[in-house]
Order: structure tokens, then C-alpha cells, then sequence
């Protein structure tokens, strides 16, 4: 089976570009999901092996993805409506989310709510953490997320460094985000 990436770019009725990304898979274009993995890590890397492990499933199933650590600067949210789908990560700090993650959850409360901008709810989206023994960002997660979309399958945690059943649970959760938009 021959897979050649197509990219057209059209313009949305905002005026504003859009790209719609397509395959021509066997002589027929089909629409390739566009995925994004918005996590946080920065001292031991554990979040970071766990975005990869969930970017991989995401791959695996024919998504194109997007990584994007809130460590190393703020994501734009204007940017957001592109992606199909997305996976949050984020370490349990004093059981809460980073505050990258939690900013950018203000930013888009901001455009989605007094700028109007479209694309910005009713995505699929999975979570995952890591923690060093209390994972109660769990709960937070859970509730401060679901004004994106809907959750797709069960959180998934570490407690430290993710061993390789973790990652493998990461990797599944990744194929089940995939699953549930293509």
C-alpha cells in the first residue's frame, strides 16, 4: 500500500488559513487526524517518556501529532482549533496541575468564552500524570479538562518514573484517542 502525504490549504470563513491534512492511500484521500500532546515536565522527565509513549499510539494509529511541553513556554491557544484531538499530561504538584497546563486552560476559557473563537470545544482528549505517591492531580484533571470534550478511556498514572507498563498503557491510550477520531 502506497501512502503519499497531501497538505492543501484552504481559508476557513474567518479568513484565517486552514490546513486539512489528508494521505492519497491506495489512488483515495483520507482525512489524517491531527492530534496535539499539551504536558508539562521539567526535573526528572517522567511526564515527558509518558507524552512520547502517548504521541507513539497516536502515530501508530495514523494521527499526525503535535508535542508541545508548557515548560518551555506558553502554547497559543489560538493554534488549538487545528487539532482533531489532545492528550494532557501533567506532574501532581501538591495535587495540582502545572502551571502551564493551568494557564492554558485560562487562556482558553478566555477565547472560548469572551472572544468567541470556534474550535475550541467538543474534542476528544485522555489524560495521563505522574506523581511521587499522592496522584490526587487525578481529580483535578478530570474536572478541569472536561470543558475541552469529551474523555476518552481512563487516566493513566506513574508513580515516578514510568516503568514499561506504564508506557505501554500510554501507548494504548494514545491508539484508543486515535480510535475514537478517525
Amino acid at each position: 500500500m502506497m501512502t503519499r502525504p497531501v497538505i492543501p490549504t484552504g481559508w476557513n470563513e474567518n479568513g484565517q488559513t486552514s490546513l486539512i491534512c489528508e494521505a492519497l492511500v491506495q489512488g483515495r484521500r483520507v482525512k489524517i487526524s491531527k492530534a496535539l500532546v499539551l504536558y508539562h515536565s521539567q526535573e526528572f522527565g517522567n511526564t515527558a517518556a509518558m507524552a512520547e509513549a502517548v504521541a507513539k499510539g497516536l502515530r501508530n494509529s495514523g494521527c499526525e501529532v503535535d508535542l508541545f511541553n508548557t515548560n518551555e513556554g506558553r502554547f497559543d491557544v489560538t493554534r488549538f482549533p487545528q487539532y482533531d484531538c489532545v492528550a494532557f499530561g501533567s506532574p501532581d504538584y501538591y495535587s495540582y496541575i502545572a502551571g502551564g497546563l493551568k494557564t492554558f486552560m485560562d487562556d482558553h476559557y478566555i477565547y472560548d468564552v469572551r472572544k468567541g473563537l470556534d474550535g475550541l470545544t467538543n474534542k476528544h482528549y485522555v489524560l495521563f500524570y505522574s506523581h511521587g505517591g499522592g496522584g490526587r492531580v487525578k481529580d483535578v484533571m478530570s474536572d478541569i479538562f472536561k470543558r475541552v470534550g469529551t474523555l476518552i478511556g481512563k487516566p493513566v498514572d506513574s508513580r515516578g518514573k514510568p516503568d514499561s507498563q506504564v508506557l505501554n498503557k500510554c501507548t494504548a491510550l494514545g491508539k484508543e484517542l486515535a480510535k475514537a477520531v478517525t
